[in-house]
This record gives C-alpha cells, structure tokens and sequence, in this order.
C-alpha cells in the first residue's frame, strides 16, 4: 500500500522551502530590474545630468575628428596628442618621458598637464575610434561624472532631499567655472573624484570619534557609545591613499586646490567645535597619517620624476599677475550662460577660464541661505571656506573691472611657495562653486523638511538664482581635414615606427596643429618641437614649448609671410646639421601647408628633390 500523500500542515514547510529556493534562484534580469527599481530616482538624475552635459558637447558629435572647440582649439590639439600618447600604454610603449614631441630631448609627461590615468583607462577607445573620439567623450563624461559624483555624495554622506542634492550637484558639475574649462581643459573638470575624497575624510574623521554612537534604539530611544572604529579608519584612510593617487594622474590642480579647500574647512571646523577636535584629532590624525604615507608610497618616484627628472620642472609658468581673476567677474554672468553677454569675457583671460562668473542674484541668494542656516559647523566652514578661496584667485593684487587698484590681495602672502607658484589664481574660484552648491543644498534640504512659507521660498530663491546661469552648448567648428598622408598610413614610408617625421611648418604652442597628425597615427612617429611646459627658461627655469632650430625658425618665416628667403651653402649645411640634431627620418609638407609652393621650393633647396607620398612630399634626411 502506497504512502499517502502529505497533509496540509506537512506540505506546507516543503512549499516554502521550494518557494524560497526559486527566489534565490531568479534570473539576472529579475534582479537587475528589482535594483534599478530600488534606485531609479537616482539612475534618473543621473541620466538627466549625462543628457544635459551631451546636449553641451554635442557640437563635436557626431563626426568628432571633424570638429573642434572653436574657443580654445589649441589646448584640444594638445590633449589629443596627450590621449594618443596615453594610449600607448595598452602596446607597452610609454613611459613618464616620451620621445614623440620635442626631439631629441623629449616631453615629461609628469609635468605637463596630462590625464594619465583617463588617457590609460580609455586607450581602447582612442586606438579604436581615435583620439578626437576619446577627446569628446571626457569633455561630457566630466561633466556628468562630476555632477553625479556629487548628488551621491549629498543624499547618502549628508542625507539630503533629492531636490536639494540636485540642485546642488547640477551647480558643482555644470557651473559657469565648469562648463568654461570644458574648452579643453580635461584635467581641471575631471572633479568626479573630489566628492570621493570629501567622503572619505568625513567618513574617516567618524570612524576616529572616541563617542561615536550607534543606531538609537527604538524601544526606549537609547543610544551606545561605540568609541572609535579602527577598522574602518585605516580602511578609510587606504581608500583616501588610492583616490589622491588616481587623482594625481588626473589633475594635480584639481587635488591642490580640494586639498587646500578641505584645510581651510577642517581649521574652521575646529575652531567651532573645539570639543570634537579635542577627542578625535589624534585617530584622525593618525588616519591621515597612514593616507599619506600609503600615497607616498606610490608617487614618491612619480613626483620626484616630475620635479627633478629630465625635462622636469620644479616652478610654475604662469604670472599670478596676469592669471588673476576681476573682482567684478564675481557679480557678472558668464558668457556661456544664457543670461550673459559677450562683453563679460573682457574680465578674464580667456573663454576657459570664466572661473568666477557666478552673478550677483547667485551671491546673494548663496549669502541669504548662509545667514538663514546660522551657526551650524558645517555652515560656517563652507562661507569660510568661500571667502577665502575667492580671496585668493584675485591674485596678488586686485584688479577691478579691468583696472588694477593697487589694493594687495591675499594671494600675496602665498605667492611663491612651492607647489602654489604651479596653480593659476584665477582657478582657486572653481573650490567655491561645491562651497556655494553645499550651502544651497543645506538651505533647501533645511527648507523642504519646514512646513511653513521656507518649504516654497527658498526653493524657488535658489531656482531663480541658478536659472539665469543655465549653461548654452559650446560653440565648435569644423576642423581642416588631415592630409591622406597620414590617415591613409603613408608616413610608413618616410618614417619607421618610433622614428622622427618633420612636419613642415613644425608645431608650436601658438600653432600646433601638425601634432594633430601624430595624434591620427596613435603617436606612432616623434616630431621636434610642439606644444608641452619644458625647462627651456632661464636657469631651467619652465617654458611653453621651446626655442627654435635655425632650420625650424627658417621655415616658419617662410610660411608666415610667403616670401623665398636666399639659400646658400651655409643654410643648407645648417638644415644638415638640424636634421641630425633632430634624428630625423624625414621632412614632410602637405598640400594644405600655409604658402605651400614657397615652402616646397625653399626645402628643395635645403634638401634636393622631393618625393610626391598622396598627397605630401617628402625628403628623406
């Protein structure tokens, strides 16, 4: 006789354990969909920011090595080479000096404004699609990063309301400062790792708090003293050590200037709270301590080598005179916002550099909040913190809608230090844009959890004050195609890989258009010359590119003004004596060459007779 069937009570267990077991084993997709379920808010504002800083860029889609940023096309001919060279690294051909620009001396990357460590990571991309591609791609990716690496950071780290974090992250990643160094300056808006370190400070500066408390217990509203957590302090302090390193070769700037802003900030925050320095300065302390030591680890060499190695250099080039900002660019509206005008850009030096344009009905309504918010720590550590990083981009002395008054500013008292002589004034402005957006994030957060007139007011303040600052694309245009003779792979056949091509006229810092072609062949070719900060100064002493070659100065006159100058013995042995001087395999001159005939006809008299290579002629040296 068969066993019967179980009853209800006994099938009942077996139910949940067969129940159970499909749950646990629901496909990837189910699961997938459940976590984008659970975050969907945030993947929102995160897909909202990557759409805003695409609409931004989308001048340069959809045919990237067709165009170009029109205001500053000549620092993105530079980070091209720069992602041409990083891309190297994915054929095991680079090194912290390259060989491929200035020859025979060399460029170091170190001390050059290079984003190593993105150059690296998308070398993929650059080799597949091109550095003009990998170019685009950061100029929005910053942004968005940057915008979404700080919604995280204020909903999670400071507990704020989405509304209030969105706010605040869109002003930190899609600013005036922002969008203005979008015109190729890679390294100065790649910020998405500063919200990271800010967090790990924080996170850092909790774990070392001797009274630090657990949950509160719902039963009798109780809470423990769990005293410090070492654990997570030295974890805290290895993550710390890992993104100042990454950030190292991202943009030394950028972490300069976090790290002066966190300084500013953490002296502020003690001298308010002086209880809670008391008791956790010593583990914070000890944390930083293992940060640094586990950094320095790691860029000791590279940082020597920047400083000290060949082609290093130990100064900055830059006069904090010049590359200062207008006090009136404070109150004045950029001219890439849609409320600015072109006659703002006279405050500044240039369109990437807007640093300071945030317009008076931000600076009030920023001041407002601050006032309203009152004596709380972080509050008053981020107006200090404010006030003096504005202070200190107007330069050493204060320069007024255009006129200097005379007046010593606060950058006069650091000015010459090492490591400070390399930051330009002006960008100190770029720490105040997250300072501002923290105290907007605070006022509105504070605002919406208030059930009187604030939980409007201040919202629709902070609203109309950043409406007015809402970024416009960034104008581009087209770019002067390359010859065939270097998209099609001719240049094989005047040079060898890792060899030295001459393009005619040679690139310079004003002009460096002819590093666009080594960019096009993955930086397969070296060129004297170029576009790169060397020690060519007084006393090795940093310069912008270096001095020219007799040869070099020649031609360039030549595709200048057009005229044939009179070639003799003399500057024929001199182009011999350039052209070793230089290791050069061959020269190079396209037909889009300035003044080309007059240019052909002077080095076939420095050279003899050319060979016609697609549409170049060359001459083997």
């Amino acid at each position: 006789m068969s066993s019967a069937a179980p009853t209800a009570p006994d099938a009942a267990p077996e139910q949940a354990l067969r129940l159970a077991d499909r749950a646990t084993r629901r496909p990837w997709t189910a699961r997938l969909l459940a976590v984008l379920r659970r975050h969907r808010a945030g993947l929102a504002v995160a897909l909202l920011f990557a759409l805003l800083a695409g609409w931004l860029t989308h001048g340069l889609w959809p045919s990237p090595g067709a165009r170009t940023l029109a205001l500053n096309p000549e620092d993105q001919a530079l980070y091209e080479w720069f992602l041409a060279i990083d891309a190297r690294a994915l054929l095991g051909d680079f090194g912290l000096l390259t060989d491929r620009l200035n020859a025979p001396d060399g460029v170091n990357l170190m001390a050059n404004t290079t984003v190593i460590a993105l150059g690296v990571i998308l070398a993929p991309v650059t080799l597949l699609l091109g550095a003009p591609v990998t170019f685009a791609v950061l100029a929005a990716a910053n942004l968005a990063g940057t915008a979404i690496a700080w919604y995280l950071l204020y909903t999670r780290t400071l507990g704020a309301r989405r509304l209030a974090a969105g706010l605040g992250a869109a002003l930190c990643g899609f600013g005036p400062g922002m969008v203005s160094q979008t015109n190729s300056h890679l390294h100065m808006t790649a910020q998405w790792l500063v919200p990271v370190i800010v967090w790990l400070v924080v996170r850092l500066l909790r774990a070392a708090d001797p009274e630090r408390v657990g949950p509160t217990d719902p039963a009798d509203g109780t809470t423990v003293v769990l005293g410090p957590d070492r654990r997570r302090v030295v974890s805290s302090a290895a993550g710390l050590a890992a993104a100042i390193t990454a950030q190292v070769f991202i943009g030394e700037e950028v972490l300069f200037l976090a790290a002066l802003t966190l300084l500013i900030m953490a002296i502020t925050y003690a001298a308010v709270d002086r209880e809670l320095a008391r008791r956790a300065l010593p583990g914070f302390a000890g944390g930083m301590g293992i940060a640094a030591g586990l950094a320095l680890l790691v860029l000791a060499y590279p940082l020597w080598f920047q400083f000290a190695g060949p082609q290093g250099v130990a100064d900055g080039m830059f006069s904090p005179h010049y590359f200062s900002a207008d006090l009136r660019g404070w109150w004045t509206i950029s001219p890439l916002s849609v409320a600015g005008g072109d006659e703002a850009a006279r405050l500044t030096t240039g369109p990437a550099e807007y640093n300071t344009f945030l317009g008076w009905p931000l600076l009030l309504v920023t001041a407002g909040c601050a006032v309203w918010l009152g004596r709380r720590r972080l509050v008053v550590a981020c107006t200090v913190a404010a006030l003096v990083m504005g202070a200190l981009s107007l330069g050493p002395a204060v320069v007024l809608g255009g006129t200097r008054t005379g007046v010593p500013g606060p950058y006069a008292l650091i000015a010459g230090l090492p490591v400070v002589d390399g930051a330009l004034p002006m960008r100190f402005a770029l720490a105040v844009l997250p300072l501002a957006a923290t105290l907007l994030v605070l006022a509105v957060d504070r605002a919406l959890r208030d059930t009187g007139r604030a939980r409007r007011l201040v919202p629709a303040a902070v609203g109309a004050a950043l409406l007015p600052l809402f970024p416009t694309p960034l104008p581009t245009a087209d770019r002067p195609p390359l010859p065939e003779f270097v998209t099609g792979g001719h240049w094989r056949q005047c040079v060898q890989p890792g060899g030295v091509l001459v393009p005619v006229p040679l690139p310079t810092p004003k002009e460096p258009w002819p590093m666009r072609w080594a960019a096009a062949a993955d930086a397969g070719f070296g060129m004297p010359e170029g576009f790169f900060i060397g020690p060519y100064g007084r006393g090795g002493s940093a310069t912008m590119g270096t001095y020219k070659q007799p040869t070099s100065a020649l031609l360039a006159e030549v595709a200048r003004r057009g005229d044939q100058p009179a070639i003799g013995d003399e500057q024929r042995r001199q182009a011999a004596r350039d052209a070793d001087f230089w290791g050069a395999s061959c020269v190079a001159l396209a037909d889009d060459a300035p003044h080309v005939e007059s240019l052909r006809s002077t080095l076939e008299q420095l050279y003899g007779p050319s060979t016609r290579i697609a549409d170049a002629w060359i001459w083997r040296v």
